[in-house]
């Protein structure tokens, strides 16, 4: 019995060393990552090592391997760390330059230690400072297979507005019948350039307001302030003379009007005449010309109208002067008549001082129109030619005493030919229309000669007295530009007072003295 059991027991025994083995066979099978992912460190020591393992696990041998493994990497890692060269910028790791400013580069130290040294430092990265943008700058230095990087960030910007220039009055008064046109604007950026295409406008509350935006969002506006009225009045032109004199006897003819507005325009046939002239009485009529715009804005223009009687010119010597004034020969002749009592007629130029004029004016003479230039080719070259030359004498007449002359005298006289030369007809057409403009021209019938060979003051007193007829107006032709002319004139008077003449300026009234047309 004893030798059965101690048979079943060493069977039993004999199986579970078998079943040892075919475990520690199994787990042998098992990959090394497996066996630490999944075994505890010390079921592994005992599947690797039974009981009556071969091999004993050792600390202290573990910890040996262990560090001569790290020791090297830890040596590297301390000379890394407090011996290996660092690197700092100069300025900051985040630069800002304002376009157009250029970008340089402020570079970086290299130090060890804390002290500083050479070293060959690599930069990588390009800021282009003609494009805005946003740029990386690397700076990286090596040793051997060790290195230090560090990285800074530049940013090119625009700030500056652009420039918004509105052409025209940017304060206007637009009729309230019209559309504002646009009179232009001009937009520019520093770095975009033109940017008149991206103006944006908007109209609001009696405003345009016009925006532009450059490609960096930087804004600029400007404004245009609108009015919608019109208080401007309405303009009444008349055509012919104010005054304008008509002989006793005769009939008035209306010379005409027009009107214009700056927002209706034409308003010729708006206009409203008030007043009569009853030309068979004499006297001064006055008519008034009216008109209203669609803004009720009024105008009126009087114009008079004188009916003469003709003064009695038999036996009437009308002393004039050309081509004056003169500083000292003009001066000369107004003294002479000052102490004879006499008017004369002065049709003056562009020449000589204001106030020679002036004087003239002042003292009781007629100040009439001659020509502003005197050159015939200017003069007679067309229609426009010589009412632009008349202008510019009637203008300098106006601003120096103040009235309007409507008493002229042709350059050579309604008879010359030269104006053949510049235009056929010429003289013909112009006074005509020198009359139907108002102009009421005067030729002469008695010539002092001192525009040609004569030169000196008995010429000029012998040409005069001998052409001198009682029975007739005597208009006397002279230069005030002459000195021996200036020198007969006071000789001429005390003749014409011996002999029974009368002398007088010439008025509108006076009885035209015209010679032959011949162009």
């Amino acid at each position: 019995m004893a030798v059965v059991n101690k048979k079943k027991e060493d069977s039993s025994k004999k199986a579970k060393e078998t079943s040892i083995k075919k475990k520690n066979a199994s787990v042998k099978k098992k990959t090394h990552l497996f066996a630490f992912n999944h075994i505890n460190p010390y079921d592994f020591c005992e599947i690797y090592f039974p009981v009556e393992k071969k091999f004993k696990f050792s600390w202290k041998k573990a910890t040996i391997i262990t560090s001569i493994i790290l020791v090297p990497f830890l040596l590297l890692a301390l000379y890394y760390f407090v011996f290996f060269p660092t690197i700092t910028l100069n300025g900051s790791d985040k630069m800002e330059v304002v376009y157009p400013n250029v970008y340089e580069e402020p570079g970086v130290k290299l130090s060890r230690l804390g002290k500083e040294i050479k070293g060959n430092v690599k930069i990588d990265g390009n800021v282009d400072s003609t494009k805005i943008g946003n740029y990386k700058v690397t700076y990286t230095y090596k040793e051997a297979f060790l290195e230090r990087t560090i990285t800074r960030r530049v940013s090119i910007v625009d700030k500056d507005l652009p420039t918004l220039t509105l052409m025209g009055s940017k304060e206007l008064k637009i009729c309230p019948n019209k559309v504002y046109e646009e009179e232009g604007y001009v937009a520019q950026d520093n770095y975009d350039g033109d940017l008149t295409a991206n103006v944006v406008k908007e109209e609001k509350d009696g405003e345009i307001i016009y925006t532009v935006k450059d490609s960096s969002g930087n804004e600029t506006k400007d404004i245009r302030a609108i009015e919608y009225l019109d208080d401007t009045l309405p303009e009444i032109s008349l055509t012919g003379a104010n005054p304008l004199y008509v002989t006793v006897g005769s009939s008035y003819n209306e010379p005409g009007y027009s009107a214009s507005d700056n927002c209706d325009g034409d308003l010729t046939s708006n206009v409203s005449v008030e007043g009569s002239v009853n030309a068979s009485t004499i006297g001064t009529y006055v008519l008034t010309y009216s008109v209203t715009d669609s803004s009720n804005n009024v105008t009126k223009v009087e114009r008079k109208v004188i009916v003469y009687k003709p003064e009695p010119n038999t036996g009437v010597i009308y002393l004039t002067f050309d081509d004056g004034p003169h500083a000292t020969n003009t001066a000369k002749i107004l003294d002479a008549l000052k102490r004879q009592g006499v008017k004369a007629t002065f049709f003056v130029t562009m020449s000589g001082p204001d106030n020679m004029i002036l004087r003239e004016y002042q003292e009781g003479h007629t100040v009439a129109l001659h020509t502003a230039s005197h050159d015939y080719k200017t003069v007679y070259s067309s229609v426009e030619g010589y009412f632009n030359d008349l202008n510019q004498v009637s203008e300098r007449v106006k601003r120096i005493t103040g009235q309007t002359s409507y008493i002229i005298r042709f350059p050579g006289g309604s008879s010359n030919t030269v104006s053949r030369h510049y235009s056929q007809g010429i003289m013909t057409t112009l006074t005509r229309e020198v009359e139907n403009r108002g102009y009421r021209y005067y030729d002469w019938n008695v010539s002092s000669g001192d525009a040609g060979d004569t030169t000196s003051s008995d010429g000029v007193y012998s040409n005069v007295v001998n052409g001198l007829r009682k029975n007739r107006a005597n208009v006397v032709l002279m230069h005030d530009i002459k000195s021996f002319t200036a020198d007969a004139v006071e000789r001429i008077i005390i003749y014409g007072k011996n002999n029974g003449y009368t002398f007088l300026p010439i008025t509108m009234s006076t009885p035209t003295v015209h010679q032959t047309v011949n162009n």
